[in-house]
């Protein structure tokens, strides 16, 4: 279990990270969302103990990692890209770090296969594309069976079949009892991946609740329906709470108001409507409505 109380982090007159507060559970794999800026990284290298908190705590099985006789197998992460000796195989590689934490030769072998690198194992890392350096990482993080596994953007760089790996490797860690906390800026995968979400924005948290909540917390009636008589049906409709939008020949988006509301005002008002089709939000949706107001650039003159 990871345990954030009070996390803040500054950089001179930068606060970074601001007063969070959260549990990662688990036995479920919790995403970790947030535009660029807004404290991911910076929240996760405070938990693995690499930056170090201007106050408050983090702490991974009731104590800093720091604290624990064996880290590694407590809690490990794939960060961002780590140096390594470009002449070194991926297999030699993943030996120089088990030796210094006291794991055997097997348990290298053991994660080279589970990480698809069998193929590639004994080939110098230099060489390495980013997909394959992205599963070099999550193999050194993984050498110790570690109880927590943090990943920012495992995804990164990863084919379709390594994205679909990462899915199911973090399910099937999260159900054997572990922690999984991963960040990603693939909404369609987070909303595959993930049963809890954090959303963080300017350093503060926006949201702290499963998948279905989210959704549940920032949905709006949609629907897009069809008739021949547009104008009449913009009349009937109009009312406080509810916007009505032509987004083609025929056709309009109606927000506020529910399917079957609709459905009797037209049919009270006798007009012909050949088409009703409510719209539920997607994680992209929810996503973009909680941190609209956080992002720190905003691009203008393209909708």
């Amino acid at each position: 279990m990871i345990e954030v109380q009070g996390l803040t982090k500054d950089y001179g007159s930068k606060r970074a990270v601001d007063n969070v507060t959260f549990t990662v559970q688990p036995g479920r794999v919790t995403g970790f969302l947030g535009p660029n800026g807004a404290g991911k990284s910076t929240t996760m290298r405070m938990i693995m103990g690499l930056d170090t908190p201007s106050s408050g705590t983090a702490t991974v099985g009731g104590k800093r990692l720091a604290q624990h006789a064996a880290p590694l197998g407590v809690a490990a992460a794939l960060l961002e890209a780590k140096g390594v000796h470009k002449s070194r195989s991926a297999r030699n590689h993943l030996r120089v770090i088990a030796a210094t934490h006291g794991i055997s030769t097997k348990r290298v072998d053991e994660v080279i296969e589970l990480t698809g690198l069998g193929s590639v194992a004994r080939k110098r890392v230099g060489g390495f594309s980013l997909g394959m350096g992205q599963r070099l990482g999550i193999a050194a993080a993984l050498l110790g069976d570690p109880q927590t596994l943090i990943l920012d953007e495992p995804v990164n760089g990863l084919d379709p079949e390594g994205v679909l790996w990462v899915r199911n490797l973090s399910r099937h860690l999260a159900s054997e009892g572990r922690t999984v906390f991963l960040s990603s800026h693939l909404m369609s995968e987070m909303a595959q991946t993930a049963h809890h979400l954090i959303v963080i924005g300017r350093g503060r948290i926006l949201a702290d609740a499963s998948i279905e909540d989210v959704l549940a917390s920032t949905e709006e009636q949609v629907s897009l329906v069809r008739t021949d008589d547009v104008e009449a049906l913009l009349r009937t409709l109009a009312a406080d709470g509810v916007r009505c939008t032509v987004t083609a020949p025929n056709t309009l988006e109606v927000l506020g108001l529910p399917p079957r509301e609709i459905a009797a005002a037209a049919l009270e008002a006798r007009i012909l409507i050949y088409e009703l089709t409510p719209r539920s939000s997607s994680l992209e949706d929810a996503y973009m409505e909680l941190t609209k107001a956080e992002v720190e650039y905003v691009s203008g003159g393209i909708a």
